[in-house]
């Protein structure tokens, strides 16, 4: 019989990224006494990877659990990028109700529609935080109106459409249940979780069924899966059996040998769990998100929608350049196939295969941004390897046609640059359906556009807005092919000879185009120093040094003046690299190179890549 328990409640905080969340976790922490009087505690404390510190952005989501009153309530952060969407679904099968978080000045954005759309379609009932009310320029009143339109554009029940409102300011530590009301804590944000999210509920008697919503991994335990007891108990040393929705053959017998429930930032360990509870269940070797964990008598397979599939690829490929090898510690086929099955273990929105050549991985993901954190983190880790230019991954119909993944993108840019930032998307394919102006002299844009009109456009963005716009995007399906896209307009400088550049020859050099190194910097035949000012790639010797003569020119002693070289951060080299070039990343450099790097080779691929098009 089922019974529900009323000591727990399991929310997810969701929102578009850069609306709070994690600010919002921080301090449910603090107000809840996670952390004692006097403890030192560093802003953002969810946000744990490097990574997601240095750039303000949550990559994974996070467990963790507060007391309020007597009730355990499970908190789980997600990521606000689509890139990291797969998070957001399968965390919502954990929980009996989310937290939305929207800015009060910027309002419901797209990833919002996105991760508001996967709540209602599991049916939870939603609390909407209008958070960042300190700001200023804060309009509550019309955010309210948007995100009702919003819900009611997505079908809401009458349920979900009568939710909740609370007005926050995480950073300041408060919530109100109105704008006028006098702000102490966050206490009316804890009465709300308590009074409308529903207690998990299940049957304590019946046999252990617990779903796998997401994987954690530790070197010394190995996987570790989180998920939640939906029904009957689990215990240590249990014996019980892995079985999985999508894949009716699995059956695979375990015994639980550590269980642990989630206190503030830290892993308990327990000896029991029942209904409702949230746990973390280590010495299972190869546990799988989607997997339960079933008592051994009537072994029945929750039902776990399917992750969704990546949309973006890239070959890894072993640094073959001649400075290989010279600043990492991990440079083999061997070690960087290691570490891309290690990252399977945790990311399921990966994909790794094989190619042709045993040097080269193909690596599929949800976007630029998942898979060049994966190389940051690589890099960081000590591994040298080369990477190719990001390319989508097509699909057929039944008609035979290629289709190919589209986006819509969002743009707000301010309005003096509207005309360019049109006409960049149209070339790209883009097809705008929408445009409109917002509040502070800017036109938000709404474009439908391939995928791959997107890759390498964000940098181009920025320069074209002066760093003032903000592009957003969602994944929309898979369309027909719309015919070849131009990456670049421009060519690359090239370096001719091997060797160190030095200031004469860069000198020279410098009215080619825009270059990318300074002097002293170690360089090879075929490696790119610079963007060009023409279409076509043109070699450069910026080794030469001047010849020295007998005679003293007038102008020999003034100083050689260089413009300052433009250094490329790891997403705009990875934007820039054109379809024949490399990007080899070191944990020291970033190098960007032809694939050829022999000239007269290069040539001849050039020549029979021009005659195939035109045959």
């Amino acid at each position: 019989m089922k019974t529900t328990r009323e000591d727990i409640r399991n929310i997810a905080i969701i929102a578009h990224v850069d609306h709070g969340k994690t600010t919002l976790v921080d301090e449910l922490l603090k107000q809840s006494g996670v952390f004692r009087e006097n403890q030192e505690v560093v802003e953002r404390v969810m946000d744990s990877n490097d990574i997601e510190r240095e750039r303000g952005i949550t990559i994974l989501s996070k467990n963790t659990a507060v007391m309020y009153k007597g009730t355990k309530i499970n908190i789980i952060d997600t990521p606000g990028h689509a890139d990291f969407g797969g998070e957001v679904e399968r965390v919502l099968k954990m929980v009996n109700g989310v937290v939305l978080v929207v800015d009060a000045f910027e309002g419901v954005m797209p990833q919002t529609k996105f991760v508001v759309m996967k709540a209602l379609a599991l049916s939870l009932p939603v609390i909407v935080c209008i958070n960042k009310m300190d700001r200023p320029e804060a309009r509550p009143a019309e955010v309210v109106d948007e995100v009702l339109e919003l819900f009611m554009d997505l079908d809401a029940s009458d349920e979900q459409l009568d939710c909740p409102f609370v007005y926050a300011s995480a950073r300041n530590g408060f919530a109100v249940l109105d704008p006028n009301d006098e702000k102490k804590d966050m206490t009316p944000l804890f009465e709300t979780i308590l009074n409308y999210i529903p207690a998990p509920e299940g049957d304590p008697d019946a046999n252990t069924q617990v779903l796998i919503s997401t994987i954690d991994y530790n070197e010394y335990v190995g996987r570790i899966g989180i998920g939640k007891v939906d029904n009957g108990c689990l215990k240590v040393n249990q014996e019980a059996v892995v079985v999985n929705h999508h894949d009716p053959d699995k059956r695979q017998k375990v015994r639980i040998s550590k269980l642990y429930e989630f206190d503030g930032l830290a892993k308990v360990d327990v000896a029991e769990a029942n209904i409702g509870s949230i746990v973390a269940i280590s010495g299972i070797s190869d546990i799988k998100i989607g997997d339960t964990i079933c008592a051994p008598e009537n072994p029945q397979a929750i039902p776990f929608q399917k992750i969704s599939e990546p949309t973006i690829s890239m070959n890894f490929i072993v640094n073959d350049s001649p400075l290989a090898g010279q600043e990492g510690k991990f440079v083999t086929s061997r070690h960087i196939r290691e570490r891309l099955m290690r990252e399977l273990n945790t990311d399921v929105s990966l994909r790794v295969e094989d190619t042709d050549s045993p040097d080269s991985l193909k690596v599929s993901g949800r976007g630029e941004l998942h898979l060049s954190v994966l190389i940051e983190n690589m890099r960081r880790e000590g591994y040298e390897f080369a990477v190719s230019k990001a390319e989508v991954l097509y699909k057929t119909d039944d008609r035979g046609k290629k289709l190919e993944p589209m986006e819509i993108a969002y743009v707000d840019v301010p309005d003096e640059f509207t005309g360019a930032v049109i006409s960049k998307l149209q070339q790209r394919k883009g097809e705008l359906r929408n445009m409109g102006s917002i509040a502070g002299g800017y036109t938000r844009l709404e474009f439908r556009i391939p995928s791959r009109g997107l890759i390498g456009y964000r940098g181009e963005f920025m320069t074209d807005t002066k760093g003032n716009g903000i592009i957003n995007t969602i994944f929309d399906g898979y369309d027909e092919f719309r015919g070849e896209i131009a990456y670049r307009a421009t060519g690359s400088l090239i370096a001719f000879e091997d060797g160190e550049s030095v200031a004469y020859g860069l000198f020279s050099a410098q009215d080619r185009g825009t270059l990318f190194i300074g002097p002293g910097q170690k360089v090879y035949s075929g490696m790119v120093i610079g963007q060009s000012a023409k279409a076509e790639d043109i070699e450069l010797n910026v080794c030469k040094k001047k010849h020295l003569t007998n005679t003293r020119s007038s102008s020999a002693d003034e100083a050689l003046t260089l413009v300052p070289p433009r250094i490329l951060s790891l997403e705009q080299a990875l934007d820039f690299i054109d379809t024949d070039e490399l990007l080899e990343v070191t944990p020291e450099s970033l190098r960007i190179r032809k694939r050829i790097l022999d000239p007269t080779l290069r040539r001849r691929a050039g020549y029979a890549k021009k005659a195939a098009m035109n045959s």
